[in-house]
């Protein structure tokens, strides 16, 4: 296995080839540049350097009076305010020089709060052997808590974003549509949704926060059957598909992916974590275990990319990523774990944006949402596009409209019930579609998106 520059991903027939996966800040590529600098932090440097060079100037001043015939008349008075500002120096000095985040002054340090000593390899929490056991017992001893409802498993939607405002107003509005497109989602097919704004692990920050996450979210809602993550800057564009989570029945991992790519190519892009389901059970916390060591800021995501890098085919050099890391970790451990994984690629868990959010018309025109595969995909990824960040793979004028017709799309969907529709997939504005009738429950029976969502799951049967 090594590295080669020349590699480019095969595309098929029908269906479009894995792309990179977003980070959980709202999304992004997989070729990444190192984190910009937060603004805030920018202003407090710059304004920490101009105090250092007045500062330093007062101080030449002082030591030119000495040099001119002062410095034998200097007063204790002036030798205090000299020493005063040395002080002040040392401390802009030390303030620009630390490497930690800003500490609140008046919040004082929580007594009950964890402290991580690292002793070898990084561990996600205390080691976990017999969650099954433990999970069954407290399910019996809380039905009303129950991890099937009417037959089918309990699932949990999992997406989030930094804890920070984006670098740009229109990045918080893209945020804000893709949650509202999540909850929409949810609310149709009867899923419970977790949007996080928190670093849980600050070692893990970036593009491996979701790890840490889903590990606390399986271990605080045991009733939990399933953890499905999701990125903030992937839609869902198919409102009526349902994933056939029976067919996952004998499997803990489904992911979108293509197996040539994994086990014949080993490309870095063979599968995406931008989308994917997890079990909540002992062999998936073995699995966060075994996933998360690569990926602690710092030298060991430097190292570890550097592994990733010469092993994964067309892997650009930068710092170990989830994706690559799950990648490496499947092939390595091929026996030991593919008999639970399941790699999806008959519907669009994970739809590459660039080559759909074009053919929305035609698409439109041509077929009816429930099929979730190029027909009408199921999900639309941004991958690299960075809404919420300062740099992208894209033009930011290409990947806002394109969010917007895709984010219209969808939302066509859901106002169908209420008699609406957008003027057009780049308009916000809506326009009336049907008069209003003193028989509205026609309306509904009609109209609704949950009645064509049973009727595509008859269908598919």
């Amino acid at each position: 296995m090594g590295p080669d520059s020349n590699f480019t991903a095969q595309k098929r027939s029908g269906t479009l080839p894995t792309t990179t996966a977003a980070t959980p800040n709202g999304g992004g590529a997989r070729s990444r540049a190192s984190p910009a600098i937060p603004r805030g932090r920018q202003i407090q440097k710059t304004f920490n350097n101009l105090k250092i060079t007045l500062l330093c100037g007062f101080v030449t001043i002082l030591v030119l009076r000495g040099t001119i015939g002062f410095g034998n008349l200097v007063s204790s008075e002036a030798e205090a305010e000299r020493e005063q500002m040395q002080e002040d120096i040392n401390r802009i000095l030390a303030e620009i020089r630390s490497v930690d985040d800003p500490v609140d002054p008046n919040e004082p340090p929580s007594a009950d709060e964890e402290v991580v000593v690292s002793n070898g390899t990084y561990s996600l929490g205390p080691k976990i052997a017999n969650w099954d056991e433990e999970r069954k017992v407290w399910l019996s001893q809380h039905p009303e808590f129950p991890n099937y409802i009417n037959g089918k498993p309990r699932i949990l939607l999992v997406s989030g974003s930094p804890p920070n405002p984006c670098d740009n107003a229109i990045g918080d509005h893209y945020l804000l549509k893709g949650i509202k497109n999540k909850i929409d989602y949810c609310r149709i097919h009867g899923i419970e949704i977790v949007y996080n704004m928190a670093h849980l692990d600050t070692e893990m920050a970036g593009y491996w926060a979701k790890l840490p996450l889903i590990r606390r979210l399986m271990l605080s809602h045991p009733e939990v059957e399933w953890v499905w993550w999701m990125d903030s800057d992937a839609l869902f564009t198919d409102m009526v598909f349902e994933i056939p989570i029976t067919k996952y029945d004998k499997h803990n991992l489904v992911i979108h992916g293509y197996q040539d790519l994994l086990f014949e190519q080993k490309s870095w892009i063979a599968l995406n974590t931008g989308s994917f389901l997890l079990r909540n059970c002992q062999w998936s916390l073995d699995l966060l275990d075994a996933w998360a060591p690569m990926g602690p800021k710092g030298p060991i995501r430097e190292e570890a990319g550097k592994v990733l890098t010469a092993n994964l085919k067309g892997r650009p050099k930068f710092e170990a990523d989830d994706q690559s890391a799950l990648i490496y970790l499947l092939i390595s451990k091929k026996e030991a774990l593919m008999d639970k994984v399941f790699i999806e690629n008959s519907y669009y868990l994970h739809g590459y944006w660039a080559g759909l959010v074009d053919r929305y018309e035609d698409i439109i025109g041509k077929h009816r949402p429930g099929v979730g595969d190029e027909r009408w995909p199921f999900v639309t990824h941004f991958v690299g596009c960075k809404p919420c960040g300062s740099y992208g793979d894209y033009p930011a004028e290409r990947c806002l409209k394109s969010m917007e017709r895709a984010f219209n799309f969808a939302d066509n969907q859901v106002l169908r019930l209420y008699g609406f529709k957008h003027r057009g997939l780049v308009s916000p504005n809506i326009k009336r579609i049907r008069n209003e009738t003193n028989t509205p429950l026609v309306s509904v029976d009609q109209f609704d998106i949950r009645h064509s969502r049973q009727q595509s799951s008859r269908s598919r049967s």
